[in-house]
């Protein structure tokens, strides 16, 4: 646990002692802010016609009503942190997802990509076969024209 910190502050021209876990410097900084509200309404002409209770209360008012404000305001960044924490979330699980399905394709392309590479080596060997098949019916052919006009020939 932090050491209890004395600090001795100037608040509307006493002198008191603030006994606070805080540092030096936050409790003159709480000092000095009260101090500033005090200046403010001082300024005030309405302000300076009421009883000292009034004014205390004027000021403990005022002040609350900053504390509020200030409040309010950190309660909707904290929402807005959330919701964008939220998004954040959201949008990487998308991300992910869409990497995943990615992946997916890729593979799924590079299966097709070998599949049409087996299929052009099949063309080419029936195309092969083919042709080793229209070469030999020719040299039948050939052959056997030959041998019959040979043998007309020879009748």
């Amino acid at each position: 646990m932090a050491a209890k910190n004395d600090t001795e502050v100037i608040i509307n021209g006493k002198i008191y002692t603030l006994s606070g876990y805080e540092s030096e410097e936050y409790l003159q900084k709480v000092a000095s802010y009260i101090n500033n509200k005090i200046t403010v309404f001082k300024q005030d002409e309405g302000y300076k016609r009421q009883s000292v209770d009034v004014q205390r209360t004027l000021l403990e008012l005022n002040i609350a009503d900053d504390y509020f404000k200030a409040k309010k305001q950190a309660d909707s960044i904290d929402n807005d942190l959330e919701s964008k924490d939220k998004q954040l979330y959201d949008t990487k699980h998308e991300l992910i997802a869409a990497v995943i399905k990615n992946e997916t394709l890729e593979k799924e392309a590079d299966s097709l990509k070998e599949k049409i590479n087996e299929l052009e080596k099949t063309i080419i060997r029936l195309e092969t076969e083919l042709a080793e098949k229209s070469k030999s019916s020719s040299r039948k052919k050939a052959s056997s024209n030959n041998s019959s006009s040979a043998g007309i020939v020879n009748e």
